[in-house]
């Protein structure tokens, strides 16, 4: 196992062990304390758990190496682990503005609504800090490893803590305002659910655009063309393509150079090319560089 496998999975399985704790009482203090808000973020917490298991069995098998059937490498199904944990919040957000658009639905033919108690309460405050935390590190550690998994996972505990500042401010004004505003319960948890849809869209577009073989964007492409540039002896270089492989970057290029330079000049030339792009996106970076010559 690589030290950046293993260092992807000590972050997950740290963030799992957390999830599992927080989403326990999350469930109970909802159910005590009737309130759906803290059982919507308790649902929340199970999607951070599910996507914690994905994200361990999907990075490792995107560490594997290149093989027969693979030329490019595994990175893909880091890719796949992102797409998975999008679909995982829209599923979870879903949940969560059936409940409580129900519940709001209720309220509205004029059925009064139980207001929550103060374990929920308590319980979403404890939750904003420890998710807060887990963010700050699993981002920090997945940007240390080039991770995409990592650190949309991140972004997950990220929205989690999110939503459980909505669930604080609609279960605290629903116990602290009286049983006319218990409204703010069911409320609450309809924002969660719309943070779930908003982080959701962003990582399935992410992911999709990279299964899809996107480009990398613009900027990133005048990037690459400029450090081709800088190089004396090659000229115009053109037909550009690149995408991402999992955490890795592919770019494919045509260059024109002298066309009367020995066969070891180009190669040179070339090589140069090559360890100036894997200087600035990685040495695992994958690049193809075509010669032709000045016409």
């Amino acid at each position: 196992m690589s030290r950046r496998e293993r260092e992807i999975f000590r972050v997950t399985l740290a963030g799992s062990a957390c999830n599992v704790a927080l989403l326990t009482f999350k469930f109970i203090a909802g159910t005590i304390g009737h309130s759906s808000a803290m059982i919507a973020d308790a649902v929340h917490s199970l999607s951070d758990f599910i996507t914690d298991l994905v994200v361990l069995v999907f990075v490792k098998i995107s560490a594997k190496p290149q093989d027969d059937s693979h030329d490019y490498g595994h990175g893909k199904f880091e890719t796949i682990a992102t797409l998975f944990i999008g679909l995982a919040l829209v599923a979870a957000a879903t949940s969560i503005l059936f409940a409580g658009g129900e519940k709001l639905l209720s309220w509205c033919k004029g059925n009064q609504l139980q207001p929550p108690g103060w374990i929920a309460l308590w319980a979403a405050i404890l939750s904003v800090v420890i998710k807060e935390i887990l963010y700050q590190y699993t981002a920090f550690r997945g940007r240390a490893v080039n991770s995409q998994a990592l650190i949309a996972n991140a972004w997950h505990h990220r929205s989690d803590a999110l939503s459980s500042i909505g669930t604080t401010v609609g279960i605290g004004g629903a116990i602290l305002l009286g049983q006319r505003w218990a409204v703010l319960d069911p409320l609450a948890s309809i924002i969660v659910g719309a943070l779930l849809v908003k982080v959701a869209v962003k990582l399935l577009k992410t992911s999709i655009g990279e299964l899809t073989e996107s480009s990398l964007p613009e900027e990133t492409e005048h990037e690459i063309e400029k450090i081709i540039n800088s190089l004396p002896g090659v000229y115009e270089p053109h037909n550009l393509r690149t995408r991402t492989i999992g955490n890795r970057t592919a770019i494919e290029a045509h260059v024109r150079m002298d066309g009367n330079m020995s066969l070891n000049e180009a190669h040179h030339l070339a090589t140069q090319i090559e360890q100036k792009l894997k200087q600035r996106f990685g040495r695992q970076t994958h690049i193809t560089i075509h010669m032709e010559p000045v016409k």
